[in-house]
């Protein structure tokens, strides 16, 4: 009996043993182990599990690399079930409906030349590649290559492992829309140009790059798709390319050293010979992980599994993505850039390949909080960008895109000043967010469509030609609450009273009688029929019931309009236990974002887009903050994964991880520009951020576990904390939140009116 109880525990022992192998983090790991820089890539143009591609670069990177599965000018250029590669292409791209710019791409091949990208694609398999972020290999199984990459910021390093055979080529492909390669084999170089794009570029963009092999040619030529021409060493036309052969032994490694710049052929020389330098492939791979480690491990988490472990730095590694830091470096060190606004270059820092309707939420509070110094230098750039263009840019790729809604730069440079981010000139930043609230643009995302409307009625109307009214409006009147902080900080009084009572329009559309936000005509009436699953129409990629709550600014007067505490919990309670029954009529099919709403099995609830991510956090302020806690533990438990399929919709620029990687903490920012984030459910048992300033900021949270989500008790810096917010200049002076974790929900902690985080009509 004995020996059985002894083998019993030391059964459970091992049991013991093996699961704190799976939660416990060790200080020594490398963290950029963690990430899948595939998660998300199952995704197509019905139905997005991310819409993302694995982007080898280095954070914020000017250039990124991806395998290319998909066409020449397929937005979606990798798809995981893909099953045959064309090429390992410099990319642009900040998403597949955006879709590329300045891209080319390199090819090995052996055998016959063929440089079709139909007839050049080869079968490769998952098992045969390695994807980190700062590495990407893959085994060529038609060829016998093994291809390689890593990245700098304006650079990269390509390693072709080839068989023995006399025909190993390498093939440049420069894209479409107008192209130029020149081949120079004395040299053992080939530069050119690649003008590919979908808008949002002057007349003279162009990306130059140069790319230096180190071997000799023993023959070379360019392409166009209708002939290859191995004696001729310079083309330039609507598609163009280039091919080198080589002969080579088992074994035998071909590197190629590629850099690009926007600004000149000779820039591309500079930033090859700058940031190459003398390093071999290995040795560039070492820093970009090193650039990698740096920044992740500006977050330590510990506990939770492994895979939990995977899901949150493959989030966080979208979020240092975008926006891409559209700037270089001259001769003389200085920074400087090509405008894709006006076409000159010019001095100064610009960023790009962002849409701030997705990112306004969580990427840039993250920037607040994390990289603060970076931000600053994004806020240069929206100067920048003004100067240049006279707007301020709200989709930009690489300048302005006509695509969604709302002027919420307003958000950005409101939540950055109002956090003490400095740098930059405010009072242009502050002219330009006037110039926005006052103007429509020159295209609808640009400026505001509709501003003479609603700076007269307070809302855009539904029955003007103008479409998505109400979102419009309810986005527009949280902008002004932007708008109005930034002047209070200015001491702009007379802005201050305009800007804080167009704060409150969101109220001109809510209907008493469905108590939900609905169109409103010109004459004052709602718009009749009103379908609140409507997608569209009234409101943008969402309904009714998604839009109802973005009134990020005055969440109480919210409350109050619904009829109270009870009445609002109810509303929200709803959106989960409604089916998920939806009218397409307004786009004509089903599009993709209501099909993944619909498939979740959460009702209305659509976090795979934008809109309705902060809703969850509401609770707290209606005196329920343990439905935040239960719902929010729910959706990073069901809707996030670090695999293929690891998102419930678009990605967006890191918007969607951003909801993760601050939930995963235990806070969110709910209202950017109140200077408060809402606590919500840690994933994990500590976290700990350090901060630029040196300090440390722990959440810390023990007893976590997956039955464990509900906060029983909270302090601050040892001091009982009972409120549902955390203040931001309180976690940039460090210290440490606890959070003593509970299965069973405490409904008497958090509940009172002190309690509730920021709203306007709260505050004095």
């Amino acid at each position: 009996m004995k020996k059985i109880l002894f083998a019993i525990a030391m059964a459970l022992l091992m049991v013991a043993c093996n699961s704190e192998k799976q939660t416990v983090s060790s200080s020594k790991e490398k963290l950029v182990d963690y990430i899948n820089p595939l998660m998300g890539t199952a995704s197509e143009f019905s139905f997005s599990n991310g819409n993302t591609y694995p982007a080898i670069a280095t954070p914020w990177g000017m250039n990124f690399w991806t395998p290319q599965t998909a066409k020449m000018g397929d937005g979606w250029q990798y798809n995981y079930n893909a099953m045959k590669l064309r090429g390992l292409k410099q990319t642009h791209q900040p998403s597949p409906w955006i879709n590329d710019y300045g891209a080319f791409s390199l090819m090995p091949i052996t055998g016959k030349l063929v440089v079709d990208e139909e007839k050049r694609a080869s079968w490769f398999s998952h098992k045969a590649e390695t994807a980190t972020p700062y590495y990407y290999s893959v085994y060529l199984s038609d060829y016998d290559v093994k291809a390689e990459v890593t990245p700098t910021d304006r650079a990269a390093q390509f390693r072709f492992t080839f068989p023995s055979t006399d025909s190993a080529y390498i093939i440049v492909d420069a894209y479409n829309k107008g192209s130029y390669v020149k081949i120079i084999p004395a040299e053992r170089k080939i530069i050119g140009y690649s003008r590919n794009h979908h808008g949002g570029v002057p007349q003279n963009f162009h990306n130059y790059f140069v790319m230096q092999f180190d071997h000799d040619f023993v023959a070379a030529g360019t392409w166009d798709p209708k002939k290859i021409s191995l004696d001729q060493l310079e083309l330039s036309g609507e598609h163009v390319g280039g091919v080198v052969k080589f002969i080579t032994k088992k074994g035998e490694q071909v590197n190629v050293r590629v850099a690009s710049s926007f600004i000149s052929a000779e820039q591309a020389q500079l930033n090859l010979d700058r940031e190459l330098a003398s390093d071999s492939f290995d040795a560039t791979k070492v820093k970009a992980e090193g650039r990698w480690e740096k920044e992740l491990s500006r977050i330590r988490v510990e506990g939770g599994t492994v895979q939990e472990r995977q899901t949150f730095y493959s989030c966080l590694y979208r979020i240092l993505l975008f926006p891409r830091s559209f700037y270089e470096y001259d001769v003389n060190n200085k920074v400087v850039h090509y405008s894709p606004y006006n076409g000159q270059v010019l001095p100064g820092y610009m960023f790009t390949d962002n849409g701030f309707w997705d990112t306004f939420r969580a990427v840039f509070p993250f920037f607040t909080v994390m990289y603060r110094d970076l931000d600053a230098k994004i806020m240069e750039g929206l100067v920048n960008a003004y100067k240049e263009s006279g707007w301020l840019p709200e989709w930009a790729s690489p300048g302005h895109r006509d695509c969604m809604i709302g002027s919420n730069s307003a958000s950005l440079i409101a939540d950055a000043y109002m956090k003490g981010i400095r740098g930059y000139d405010i009072n242009v930043l502050y002219e330009a967010m006037l110039k926005n609230a006052n103007h429509a643009g020159p295209m609808s995302s640009v400026g505001r469509l509709g501003a003479d409307q609603y700076n007269k009625l307070g809302y855009v109307p539904y029955d003007v030609g103008i479409n998505e009214s109400a979102a419009r409006t309810l986005e527009y009147a949280y902008d002004d609450f932007s708008v109005m902080q930034v002047a209070k900080a200015l001491n702009k009084t007379e802005d201050v009273t305009r800007f804080q009572k167009q704060a409150m329009n969101y109220k001109n559309l809510f209907d008493p009688e469905t108590k939900l936000m609905r169109g409103k005509n010109q004459d004052g009436k709602f718009q009749t029929p009103f379908n609140p699953f409507k997608w569209g129409d009234a409101f943008t990629e969402g309904n009714s019931w998604h839009y109802t709550w973005s009134v990020f600014q005055d969440i109480k007067g919210l409350v109050e309009l619904m009829g109270g505490d009870e009445a609002f919990v109810d509303k929200l309670d709803a959106v989960f236990t409604m089916p998920p029954v939806f009218d397409e009529s307004y786009y004509g099919i089903v599009i993709h974002e209501i099909r993944e709403m619909q498939v979740m099995g959460m009702g209305q609830y659509a976090h795979g887009n934008q809109p309705i991510q902060h809703m969850v956090y509401l609770y707290n302020y209606a005196g329920q903050p343990w439905k935040t806690q239960l719902h929010v533990r729910n959706i990073m438990k069901k809707l996030y994964h670090s695999g293929p399929d690891g998102y419930c919709g678009d990605e967006d620029n890191g918007q969607t991880s951003a909801w993760y990687v601050f939930s995963a903490m235990g806070f969110y920012p709910v209202c950017p520009g109140s200077n408060q984030y809402v606590i919500g459910s840690p994933l994990f048992n500590k976290v700990t951020l350090t901060l630029e300033n040196g300090k440390q900021f722990v959440i810390d949270a023990t007893a976590n576990n997956a039955s464990n989500i509900y906060i029983k008790n909270a302090s601050l810096n040892g001091a009982a904390l009972d409120a549902n917010w955390l203040d931001h200049d309180v976690i940039m002076k460090g210290g440490t939140l606890s959070l003593d974790m509970d299965s069973v929900a405490n409904t008497n902690r958090g509940i009172s009116e002190s309690a509730r985080p920021f709203s306007m009509s709260g505050s004095k």
